[in-house]
């Protein structure tokens, strides 16, 4: 009964934004929906490796940012859409398996801080190689669809959504929670705890690149750079702990939450943002340890379920717990 009201809920939602981008002839409505669902996809992304594997990454930004690079220049080079995401899903994926094999061999703090060195690097490199703005051609500007943009980041998303739900009730999945929770205990019942988090890194990479090229063909101009900054990583991190860290509805709540509230603010406090979204994202954990999620649930009456997440575990040492 519990999944078939589950199924019913994600149904009425999915139909709910199917109609948003059926109905609305809003361009600021569908700017909104579409900024939500690519922060969204991206944070389920950041969610199967940090939430799922427990593995913290602060350079996710840079798969982001190399998905959004390889689809907009193939695109704008002439290829198909559907070609230049493939080739940009495709790279990022191997190039998340080259990186993954260094940087997994590091833990908790040494793992984030390799992330993030890398995250600033790739950033500044790609500042460097393409210094100029990254437009559309005046044809596709005149021609310019908000509503095909719409559905293909509403596609993107179901793919994360999809994907998510998948490694949630598969033995896969189950390994990286296992890892997550102790990788030691993991590998002593015989779980490859290096191959685990190798394909939850390759995954979380290629459904990041995936949100890239939503984002890619969204823009009507930006800096190339940009899709590599930081910010989309800490961005990613902040919506997924607000939502629930290791839940589905968890990011999408945390991404509705993020950029409605940001739009909702007044436009001379732009420099408090980030502060202002600091605070409440303390009050909100302070609340609901569980995010989002699991204030919902108590509103529901039903009983918190999430997975434990990497900040809930203990830290062992041989499989005792350091206090």
């Amino acid at each position: 009964m519990r999944s078939r009201t589950q199924a019913v809920l994600w149904l009425a939602g999915l139909a709910g934004v199917v109609a948003i981008g059926v109905v609305s002839g809003t361009q600021h409505v569908l700017t909104l929906s579409i900024q939500t669902m690519t922060l969204a996809a991206l944070a389920l992304s950041w969610n199967i490796l940090g939430g799922y594997a427990g593995q913290i990454s602060l350079g996710h930004a840079a798969f982001f940012g190399l998905g959004a690079l390889i689809t907009r220049e193939l695109w704008l080079g002439g290829s198909s859409l559907v070609l230049a995401v493939a080739a940009a899903v495709a790279v990022t994926a191997a190039v998340a398996a080259i990186v993954g094999i260094p940087m997994l061999r590091f833990r908790d703090i040494y793992f984030a801080i390799g992330t993030l060195a890398l995250g600033v690097a790739v950033f500044i490199t790609s500042g460097n190689l393409w210094p100029g703005i990254t437009s559309l051609p005046a044809d596709d500007l005149r021609d310019y669809d908000f509503t095909s943009r719409f559905f293909m980041t509403l596609g993107v998303l179901l793919v994360a959504i999809l994907v998510s739900v998948w490694l949630k009730h598969s033995k896969l999945g189950l390994g990286m929670t296992a890892v997550r929770d102790d990788e030691e205990a993991a590998e002593a019942t015989g779980v490859n705890a290096f191959a685990h988090k190798m394909i939850a890194f390759v995954i979380s990479a290629s459904l990041a690149a995936l949100a890239g090229s939503a984002f890619a063909y969204f823009s009507a101009s930006y800096f190339p750079n940009f899709a590599f900054s930081v910010v989309w990583t800490f961005e990613a991190i902040l919506v997924v702990f607000i939502g629930g860290v290791g839940t589905i509805v968890g990011p999408i709540l945390g991404s509705i939450f993020f950029v409605v509230g940001r739009d909702a603010l007044p436009s001379g406090i732009d420099e408090f943002q980030v502060a202002l979204f600091g605070v409440l994202f303390i009050v909100v954990v302070l609340l609901f340890p569980g995010g989002l999620t699991e204030g919902a649930q108590k509103l529901l009456g039903g009983a918190p379920n999430r997975s434990q997440s990497p900040a809930d575990k203990p830290t062992t040492r041989g499989g005792k717990e350091l206090v």
